[in-house]
Order: C-alpha cells, then sequence, then structure tokens
C-alpha cells in the first residue's frame, strides 16, 4: 500500500505531502490544474526516467518520496535483501529520488543510497499504473505470460516444466562436457600413453621425495661419521686399555680396604684408620662408576658404527631414485608428491578415452530421455494456458461492454514456440485488442489510445484477480465516457481496490462518487507564480466538488442533488 508522497520542487508544486489509506482514493480538479504532475512526481521516485523540465522553476533540484507499506509476504522484501538493503516485513519501504538541474538524479531505498535500476525494480514490483504513456505493468509484454498463469492456476503445472527444464539442461551441460572431454583428450592420447607408462615404471609414492632426500643426506654423512667413530673406539681400546686399568686400579683399592679390615665382623675403626677406610671407599665407588660409564660408552660407540655401516652402493641408487622423481615432476610442471595423483588423473583421462563413446551414447540417451519429459510437461502447461486464454479473453469481453467497449475485442494469444524453450515453457503469451469490427488484432500499446488503454486495463485487473499486491494507478480511465459507463468504470474501481488500494485521475463524477478518498487539484496565482496545492476533501466539499464536476463552472442544488444521490449509493 501507498503511505504517503512527498514532493518538492516538482513543476508547480513548491511542498507537498499527501497521505493515502486502503480502498479507491479519487483525484479530480479542472483540467490544467496538475494532476499529471502528482503522476510524475510518483513515477519519479519509483525508479522512471527523469527530466530536467521537472524541477520547478527557480529550484535547484526536485524531490520525490514515495513510503509504501507492503504485506509480510510482498515480493519487495526477497529484492531489497539481495540487495543488501536492511529492511524487514512489517518496517516501511522508502523510496526516495532526488534530481538536480544538470539532469543527474540520486536514488535512496529506505535512506540507503542505491541505483535508479533497483529504484524501478522495486517500483515495478509496488506500483502499477495504467495510462497512455505507461510501459509497465499490463502493457510490457514480459508480464503476459505470468499473469495469464496466475489466472489459470497453473502452479504445479509450471513447477513440473520447471524440474524438467532442470534436468534437461543438466543433461546437455553433462553431454557438453563429454563431447569436449574426448575431443581434447583424443588429441592427446599419445602423450597420455608414453606419460603414464613411463609413471607406472616409476611407480611414484607421496612422500618419497622428502624421505628419500633424507636417506641422501644420512648417507652422505655416514661414511665421515663411521670413521669418526671407529677412531674414537680405537681410543678407548689403544695400549693397555682404559678399562683394564681402571679394572687393575679397583682391585688394588679392595686389597686396600681388605688391609684396613673394619667389616661387619670387626670393631669401629677409629682415628688415622677410619679417615683413610673413608677415603678408600670414595674412591672405589668412582672407579666403580666410572668402570661402568665407560663400558656403556663403548657399548654404545659399538651400536653407532653399526648403524652407519650402510648397504654398498646404497647412496647411489638412493640419488638415482631421488633424481628420476624429480626429472617427472619437472617434466609434468608438478611437485613430487603430486606424481601418485598425475598418474591417477592420466590414467582416468585414458580411461574415457577408452570408454567416451559409451559414455556419450549414455549421456545422449539421457538427453534424449529429458527432452521427451520436458516436452510432455511443456505441453500439458501450454494446454491449460490454451484454456485459460480462452476462459480470460471471454471474461474481459464481458467486461468491456459496459465500459463503452462493446465493439472491441481482446485475446490473449498463447503461441508455442518450441524452439524456444525454457524454465516457463516454451509459450509466447501477448494480450491483443481489436478496438473497431474486422481490424486486426495488435498489441495494447499500439492499438488502443489513453482512455481505451485504461479501461483495457481496469477490465484485464478485475478478470485477471480480485486483488493485487500493487497499488493500481488509473489515468484518463473515463475519458470520452460519462453516465453509465462511468458509473460502471467507478463500480469496477472500487470492486478492484475493495481488497487493495487504487488511485484514479478522474473527470468523471460517477467515478469520484466511488472513492473512499477525494483529493482535489487547484492551481493559484500569485508572487507572479503559478502553484498547484492538493487537499483531501472533506465531506461536504466532497458534495460540493463532485457536484462541480456534474454542473460546471456554477453548482446548482439540483446537481447537488445529484451528487448527494452519487455518494449515497
Amino acid at each position: 500500500m501507498l503511505v504517503s508522497l512527498s514532493i518538492r520542487d516538482i513543476v508547480l508544486i513548491d511542498r507537498l505531502e499527501l497521505v493515502f489509506g486502503s480502498g479507491l482514493s479519487a483525484l479530480t480538479g479542472e483540467t490544467g490544474a496538475g494532476k499529471s504532475i502528482l503522476l510524475g512526481a510518483l513515477g519519479l521516485a519509483c525508479g522512471e526516467r527523469a527530466e530536467r523540465g521537472l524541477i520547478r522553476a527557480g529550484a535547484d533540484q526536485a524531490r520525490a518520496s514515495a513510503v509504501f507499506a507492503p504485506a509480510a509476504d510482498h515480493p519487495v522484501w526477497a529484492v531489497l535483501d539481495e540487495a543488501g538493503v536492511s529492511a524487514g516485513p512489517g518496517e516501511p519501504v522508502i523510496l526516495r529520488r532526488t534530481l538536480g538541474a544538470d539532469g543527474r538524479s540520486r536514488a535512496h531505498v529506505n535512506d540507503q543510497p542505491a541505483s535508479v535500476s533497483l529504484l524501478s525494480r522495486l517500483g515495478d514490483l509496488l506500483v502499477e499504473i495504467h495510462g497512455q504513456h505507461d510501459g509497465r505493468g499490463l502493457l510490457d509484454p514480459k508480464t503476459h505470460r505470468s499473469l495469464l498463469d496466475a489466472y489459470a492456476g497453473v502452479g504445479e503445472a509450471r513447477t513440473a516444466v520447471a524440474d524438467a527444464w532442470e534436468s534437461l539442461s543438466a543433461a546437455r551441460t553433462r553431454l557438453e562436457r563429454l563431447t569436449a572431454d574426448r575431443a581434447r583428450a583424443a588429441d592427446e592420447e599419445a602423450f597420455l600413453r608414453t606419460s603414464l607408462e613411463a609413471l607406472d615404471e616409476l611407480d611414484p609414492r607421496a612422500g618419497e621425495d622428502a624421505a628419500l632426500g633424507d636417506e641422501r643426506k644420512f648417507l652422505q654423512q655416514a661414511e665421515t661419521a663411521l670413521s669418526e667413530l671407529q677412531t674414537a673406539s680405537e681410543a678407548l681400546a689403544g695400549g693397555q686399555g682404559l678399562s683394564a686399568r681402571l679394572t687393575t686400579a679397583l682391585r688394588g683399592l679392595e686389597r686396600v680396604r681388605g688391609a684396613l679390615g673394619a667389616g661387619a665382623d670387626e670393631p669401629e675403626l677409629a682415628g688415622g684408620a677410619a679417615s683413610a677406610r673413608a677415603a678408600v671407599d670414595r674412591a672405589a665407588s668412582a672407579l666403580d662408576r666410572a668402570l661402568i660409564e665407560f663400558n656403556e660408552a663403548e657399548d654404545a660407540l659399538g651400536d653407532a658404527a653399526s648403524a652407519f655401516e650402510v648397504e654398498p652402493g646404497r647412496l647411489n641408487a638412493v640419488e638415482e631414485r631421488l633424481f628420476a622423481l624429480r626429472a617427472a615432476a619437472r617434466r609434468h610442471h608438478v611437485e613430487p608428491d603430486a606424481l601418485p595423483a598425475l598418474r591417477a588423473d592420466l590414467a582416468a583421462r585414458l580411461d574415457l578415452i577408452d570408454h567416451a563413446g559409451d559414455r556419450v551414447q549414455e549421456a545422449e540417451a539421457a538427453l534424449k530421455a529429458d527432452e521427451a519429459d520436458y516436452a510432455r510437461a511443456a505441453t500439458a502447461l501450454s494446454e491449460l494456458r490454451q484454456g485459460a486464454a480462452t476462459r480470460l479473453s471471454g471474461a474481459v469481453e464481458t467486461e468491456l461492454a459496459p465500459l463503452k467497449m462493446d465493439k472491441a475485442r481482446f485475446r490473449a494469444a498463447v503461441t508455442p514456440v518450441r524452439d524456444r524453450p525454457g524454465p516457463s515453457g516454451w509459450d509466447k503469451v501477448a494480450f491483443e485488442v481489436s478496438t473497431n469490427p474486422g481490424a486486426p488484432f495488435g498489441p495494447l500499446d499500439k492499438i488502443a489510445s489513453g482512455g481505451e488503454l485504461s479501461r483495457f486495463a481496469l477490465a484485464l485487473k478485475v478478470c485477471l484477480t480480485g486483488g493485487t499486491d500493487k497499488v493500481m494507478v488509473f489515468d484518463e480511465v473515463d475519458q470520452g465516457v460519462g453516465g453509465a459507463v462511468a458509473d460502471a468504470v467507478g463500480h469496477r474501481l472500487a470492486r478492484l481496490a475493495a481488497s487493495g488500494q487504487a488511485l484514479v485521475v478522474t473527470h468523471a463524477p460517477q467515478v469520484a462518487a466511488r472513492a473512499e478518498a477525494h483529493f482535489r487539484i487547484e492551481k493559484s496565482d500569485g508572487d507572479d507564480r503559478v502553484r498547484t496545492h492538493v487537499r483531501r476533501l472533506e465531506p461536504d466539499e466532497r458534495r460540493e466538488e463532485i457536484a462541480r464536476m456534474l454542473s460546471g463552472a456554477e453548482v446548482t442544488d439540483a446537481a447537488r442533488a445529484a451528487a448527494d444521490e452519487l455518494m449515497g449509493r
């Protein structure tokens, strides 16, 4: 719902704030008062093309802001989320456009900078303007198929077509990929086979490069290390040998200890004997520890020497293997550790070549099956559309007669275009009209005049839905009609706005009398300038305005009585 419209310095309007409610709102006024300015301001706020002529004379810029209160399930929320605009159900959506004197414009959505294209996209979802120069809504052929589908209630059939299209697209992609892979692999088959044979012979393993590098470093150091270990062993065992000397010294100390006595069965030593015995004990203990450490060192040296004893020629073998791995990696422009994965990839590509024909045949068969599934689903949807188109055409023509368009004809043309399928089927849907007997059918916006366009749009909207999630604006809907026809227009507008919101710019009192809110647009002179003003009419003022519309410049009592009758229905 459109909550309010704010206008600053647009054509004849200095400053204007309009507040709207649900249902039908009528905008009336004398010819030239500036009713089109309001529609132009709304269009500016909703992303329509901006022209510098909209800026009021003497002003630097023009600005229009429209505040909407969409329902929680309105599609506008998804667009806002996609665009990164912080807004959610329950909050207002504010579209604002500022037009400078240089012709440049700035757009804002909820006070956040936005592109004009986003503003236009949101405007398309929120407002539907029907008039001579409007290219949105019903006049846009791109909307006709979805409008017919909504009327037909073909949601399940459309889902089936969309699912079939998704499967069909995936099958085409798979066949194209397999065909391209087969052609590319066939061109390099000789290289693949030669490379794979070499890698099979090399048989690379993950982590082998690092392991061989470590072993090579160890082997390069082994000879020097073994020589040093042998020198150390010889030093320990040279001459009489440290072990023998330690043993001889330890035995000598044992004899000294025996000479001193004071064993377990002897009395305690005293004086110098006790001191000597303690020193001998310490010396013996130290020699005993030294002999143990020496023996352990000899064993460790032996173990170390054994570890550095390598197989003859092992260093050459390791280096040859390492160099072979690294050479293969350089040839294929990969790291050595990637060679096993490369080997598997080459094998898979050769397998593709060897079995490509079978796989392509399988993909072709799957594609044919998916094409048949899609054709069945699209045909079923097309048949539903054809039936709905016939019903809609009849319903619209029934609505046209009371709108003084009984000679006009309408049709929803459904044309299957099988060479242009898509997720919504292959049908082209166009709303076409013929306004004179025998005249050919043509597009709405090419055949009908301004007033006829609005009445066609009104008849269509009445037939398509009982309500809408857009604000509907009708301009010139009562052009060239009056009396019963104008009353029929007003009746349908009120019916259409009962579950939504509609604005109508009208000259017909029968239409204005049906409105729940009535705005009068007036023009005044002053300060050497002409200004346009808009105000919402109170009940008495509304009666006077409708009487003026009935009688002209001089409002008569008869006109007031007629106004009472129109408003009292």
